[in-house]
């Protein structure tokens, strides 16, 4: 079979992003005949249906909803490969490491100072976005740090840095200020503000914490947004709500040695008995 071509795969995934032949010749700014085509000489190549066709609808095949997922991938790799290459032939290249605003969990000075002691290493660039992943995927990052959850880690490779249980952060003068953990069901009435895997779970934390303590809400966050926390406030570990796990995460299959060097320094400064090398 010959290799799919990129633009073959751009206009498999207009088609099925809009699902109407006529709307995604329009996105693609091209006559809807040559859509058509191109559709399907790429079921004839790949000996499948990829979309069901009738007068009224157009829709997905088991095997469309596989080369929606495997397009999207192929065609985000092309694009990050695309800029990763053009930032690494810049006269002074740096790695380029994204993380969400206070997403580190306290580790990135350790890790960092790790870095420096490693050979073939170039400076750290650290950029703040709330879609790190997406940045890295992009190829507008060489590493990231991620939770999971939220962070989807489809396509990367990740190191372990921190595994963590949520608290609930409640005012002093709560009833259950006191208890040594919590479950959800004790906070059943409460006004809950519950994004435990997201440390952007809010625009202005401050806010939030002013308002758990006037006793307006009570929030279910990361330890890591909890520190320091006001003296008004406690929090108290849950033990029934998933844990959040702080990454280290770079692309699959990355060739970079000073992508290397940084999961070497994260995994010396966390782990300091284990080694790892992308």
């Amino acid at each position: 079979m010959e290799p799919l071509e990129t633009r073959e795969l751009a206009y498999f995934l207009a088609v099925a992003d809009e699902l109407h032949f006529g709307r995604a010749a329009t996105r693609l700014g091209i006559a809807q005949p040559a859509v058509s085509k191109t559709i399907r000489q790429l079921e004839r190549r790949l000996g499948v249906t990829l979309f069901e066709r009738t007068s009224r609808a157009v829709t997905l095949t088991e095997a469309g909803r596989v080369l929606t997922r495997e397009a999207r991938v192929a065609l985000d790799a092309v694009s990050a490969a695309a800029l990763r290459t053009q930032r690494a032939g810049i006269p002074e290249p740096r790695l380029i490491l994204a993380m969400k605003p206070g997403g580190d969990g306290g580790l990135l000075p350790t890790i960092l100072a790790a870095y420096e002691r490693e050979s073939e290493v170039l400076p750290v660039e650290v950029v703040f976005d709330a879609d790190s992943a997406s940045m890295l995927r992009e190829g507008r990052a060489d590493a990231a740090l991620l939770y999971a959850p939220p962070d989807e880690l489809r396509g990367l490779d990740t190191e372990t840095l921190l595994t963590e249980a949520p608290v609930a952060v409640l005012p002093r003068s709560h009833p259950l200020a006191r208890r040594a953990s919590l479950q959800m069901a004790d906070l059943a009435g409460e006004n809950l503000h519950r994004k435990p895997g997201d440390p952007s779970a809010m625009k202005s934390l401050s806010a939030l914490m002013h308002l758990i303590a006037l006793g307006r809400k009570v929030a279910v966050l990361p330890r890591v947004l909890t520190t320091p926390l006001r003296d008004d406030l406690t929090a108290v570990p849950m033990t029934d709500v998933q844990p959040v796990v702080l990454m280290l995460a770079w692309p699959a299959h990355s060739t970079s040695p000073s992508v290397a060097a940084l999961a070497r320094a994260a995994t010396a400064a966390i782990h300091p008995t284990r080694s790892h090398r992308p």
